[in-house]
């Protein structure tokens, strides 16, 4: 069931919105909503730049991830849940 939100938006951003919307052919609330979960789709981050930083420097969970990977298309071992 949808849910009712109350957005405050100051009247440069308001038709703003409103023009893309607009020009998107959708109502405000559709292209907000459309808006706001492409953002959060494309700026979903399971590590940020520092600990991929320390991921990639990491040799020794590298050689660890290589030989897995390589056991996985040998099959190798067994899969542990």
């Amino acid at each position: 069931m949808p849910r009712v939100v109350t957005l405050r938006l100051n009247d440069d951003v308001y038709h703003l919105f409103d023009s893309y919307a607009k020009d998107d052919n959708r109502t405000l609330s559709n292209f907000i909503e459309t808006a706001a979960r492409r953002y959060i789709e494309q700026n979903i981050e399971y590590a940020d730049e520092y600990e991929m930083d320390e991921i990639k420097n990491n040799t020794k969970l590298n050689d660890s991830i290589k030989r897995g990977v390589k056991d996985a298309k040998n099959k190798k071992g067994r899969f542990v849940a």
